[in-house]
């Protein structure tokens, strides 16, 4: 398998949160690449109800409430606008029969010239993973390679499982049904990590990127009881000298882990998640170079993910 990234350096994948605050430093591992992405692409919704096959492992679906597939829509087309004043955005047409395809950064991410395609848990969302169109608009009209990781024999749900520090060339991959030990690996290699920290999520968590943000390299958001072991959001806001909010359950549950930078200046959140934020959070925010914005997204957000959950980064 062939690395996304830019040398045939010593690569490093820790599983312990000594072992990891003991590798990393800011002079061992410098900025040294752009922190967000240069565009972004979305999958518009297209079925009528939700994917009651994700639900066995995603508690924040909300398979109760009435689902409103007109209502999804125009949240979702206001959120490629709003976006599209930081990056160009592409948004291609949903499939009726993949539910979940709303989500395409579980299942599509990018390194700087490849296009990687993840290896999902779910069959129905194993159906996304085989778009010829978006396979098609990165090989051919962008220019990339495919790197395909959609038939191994493991499970990979690329960047809702692993948060990237792409400035660094760092990730922090959660271990849940949705990504095992070989799928960390896996994603290790693919995207041509030079350090990768993986640790198991707490019982119920099914991605880190609902539980962990990190804004444009330089800001954590970190929800502490979605770690199994306190030890590693302890250690990921230590590596980044104190530049870290603390959510509280409640929060998590809006969301307000699910957020993103798509350029240094500017943090987006959805509308419930930005309305959770206590105000010392947002001046935190604000204090490490960020204008928060936000979006409403509640009735995309029955479906178990939110504004992040969304976006899939072209680096």
């Amino acid at each position: 398998m062939r690395r996304g990234g830019e040398d045939a350096e010593a690569l490093m994948f820790v599983t312990d949160p000594a072992d990891f605050l003991a590798a990393f430093s800011a002079e061992r591992f410098p900025t040294r690449a752009a922190p967000t992405a240069r565009a972004a692409f979305l999958v518009a919704p297209a079925a009528a109800g939700l994917a009651r096959e994700s639900a066995e492992d995603n508690r924040y679906m909300e398979l109760a409430s009435a689902f409103d597939p007109e209502c999804a829509a125009r949240q979702h087309a206001a959120l490629a606008r709003a976006l599209g004043d930081d990056v160009p955005v592409v948004t291609f047409p949903g499939d009726p029969e993949a539910p979940d395809g709303l989500f395409p950064n579980n299942v599509f991410a990018t390194t700087r010239g490849c296009l990687i395609v993840g290896r999902m848990r779910h069959r129905v969302r194993r159906r996304e993973a085989e778009r010829a169109d978006i396979r098609g608009f990165f090989r051919d009209a962008m220019g990339y390679r495919v790197l395909d990781l959609s038939h191994g024999d493991f499970v990979a749900e690329l960047t809702g499982s692993l948060v990237i520090d792409r400035a660094r060339g760092i990730g922090y991959c959660g271990l849940s049904e949705r990504c095992d030990l070989a799928g960390a690996r896996a994603m290790h290699e693919a995207f041509g990590l030079r350090l990768t920290f993986c640790f198991e999520l707490a019982a119920g968590e099914y991605h880190t990127n609902v539980v962990f943000a990190l804004l444009a390299g330089r800001l954590a958001v970190l929800a502490a009881d979605g770690f199994r072991d306190p030890a590693v959001p302890a250690a990921i806001a230590s590596a980044y000298r104190g530049h870290a909010i603390a959510l509280s359950i409640a929060q998590k549950q809006a969301f307000a882990g699910n957020a993103i930078a798509l350029t240094p200046a500017r943090a987006w959140l959805s509308a419930r998640a930005s309305a959770a934020l206590e105000p010392a959070q947002r001046s935190a925010i604000e204090r490490n170079g960020f204008v928060l914005a936000d979006v409403e997204l509640d009735e995309i957000e029955k479906a178990g993910g939110s504004l992040r959950c969304c976006v899939a980064e072209i680096f």
